[in-house]
């Protein structure tokens, strides 16, 4: 019988590997998984390469990852913002490196690695310092820049349900990047509000089926429960 939940956050973590790449949903606090990220601290992996929208907010979440200095290098496309003092700190001291990559590119080099694509030409990036190092070519009279795909070791994602099967469903502006980081993963975890039997979710309605995932954890989310 197949049955993807695990019991908890640390039994589904307990094999990440020093070195590792992880992505981790979220578009901001949106979709970030949360309980997945305490458990990965308290897991105790280092020099990790994170792939993320943003690099972190406050002292929570990604920016206790962060702080707790686990992370070698972080990819993402919005580094900096008014609550982003962790990583501004760890930047200024030399202390993590970053590759910048505008929001865009981001989502296709992920999305790319999960449709196994070798690459991509985009006008994004072209002729600045992000296109440092990189092919260009002229197409249709524009200048573009080849992007490679971002594979992952791990990817850790917050939906709203999911059956024992992992297929998921998202709520609202949650979504984000989950889909495309389940695809592009070699280990899926997921931490979702609800498990649901199977075939009580609409078809119409799974986003991520479950054959991108392979782990799936219960953590209900206290605010969704008050407000039911």
């Amino acid at each position: 019988m197949i049955n993807k939940q695990v019991a908890s956050a640390a039994a589904a973590l307990a094999d990440v590997p020093d070195g590792a790449t992880v992505m981790i949903g979220g578009f901001g606090s949106a979709g970030q998984p949360a309980a997945l990220i305490d458990a990965l601290i308290a897991q105790g992996a280092r020099e990790l390469t994170i792939v993320n929208n943003n690099a972190g907010n406050g002292e929570t979440g990604l920016a206790a990852l962060l702080k707790a200095r686990r992370v070698r290098k972080i990819i993402c496309s919005f580094p900096r913002q008014a609550d982003s003092q962790v990583f501004d700190a760890l930047y200024r001291a030399g202390d993590i490196e970053l590759e910048l990559v505008p929001q865009g590119n981001l989502a296709e080099r992920i999305r790319a690695a999960g449709a196994g694509i070798g690459g991509f030409f985009t006008p994004t990036g072209a002729g600045t310092a992000l296109a440092l190092g990189k092919e260009t070519r002229e197409i249709g009279g524009r200048l573009h820049v080849l992007e490679a795909p971002i594979h992952a070791h791990f990817a850790l994602i917050q939906a709203d349900a999911a059956d024992r099967w992992g297929n998921l469903v998202y709520r609202k502006t949650a979504r984000n990047f989950g889909p495309v980081m389940a695809m592009a993963a070699k280990v899926t975890v997921v931490e979702v509000n609800r498990i649901v039997a199977l075939g009580e979710l609409d078809p119409e309605q799974v986003v991520t089926p479950g054959i991108f995932v392979q782990r799936v954890v219960h953590i209900p989310r206290q605010g969704l429960r008050e407000a039911a």
